[in-house]
């Protein structure tokens, strides 16, 4: 565990993961319950559904931030890209080959970001991003954030993300995000 002022990060493996799921739900469901996102229940429920089958795949990493008493407050989570990954199909625009290039160890994906709304503004997503980045052996790291999410985005820009498309993850139904790469090289 690392201690950032009161707060513990604890990184965790995938089994270990899986373990903490109902403290990884609560940060979930609560941060992403708010706009842009205004996920229900079902959205929750939907999400914790792939969580085991993400949390087995291999590179798996996550990571928890606490408070003394324990209480869940911020989480992150990823995984390497497998080749035959579909992340860069999603783009509205092609983007060139060897950007979309994966073997399993080239870019991890970066899931899940979230702190409830108390701690944020505290350094606390900064304090789970360097950690869960620590050691993962990466070239770079990919994600998508909703653009009206203006302070996610100014916070991965500020970490040295850059746009590279958008795309709408979830099908044509869903809302377009940006798509970002951070290069860790």
């Amino acid at each position: 565990m690392t201690q950032q002022g009161i707060i513990a990060r604890e990184r965790l493996d995938g089994p270990a993961a899986v373990e903490a799921e109902g403290a990884f739900r609560v940060i979930y469901a609560e941060a992403f319950a708010e706009a842009p996102y205004n996920e229900t229940a079902d959205d929750v429920a939907a999400a914790f559904r792939r969580f085991p089958v993400q949390a087995r795949r291999r590179g798996f990493s996550a990571v928890l931030a606490r408070t003394p008493e324990g209480e869940p407050i911020g989480m992150g989570y990823g995984f390497p890209l497998r080749s035959d990954t579909v992340w860069w199909d999603e783009l509205t625009e092609p983007v060139p080959a060897d950007m979309r290039r994966e073997d399993g160890r080239r870019t991890f994906g970066l899931m899940e970001l979230a702190v409830r709304g108390p701690w944020r503004g505290q350094g606390v997503a900064r304090g789970l991003h360097e950690t869960l980045l620590e050691g993962i052996g990466a070239e770079r790291v990919l994600l998508n954030v909703h653009p009206v999410s203006r302070a996610a985005s100014a916070a991965y820009r500020a970490w040295g993300y850059r746009k590279v498309g958008e795309a709408r993850p979830w099908g044509d139904g869903s809302d377009l995000h940006d798509v970002m790469l951070l290069d860790l090289r």
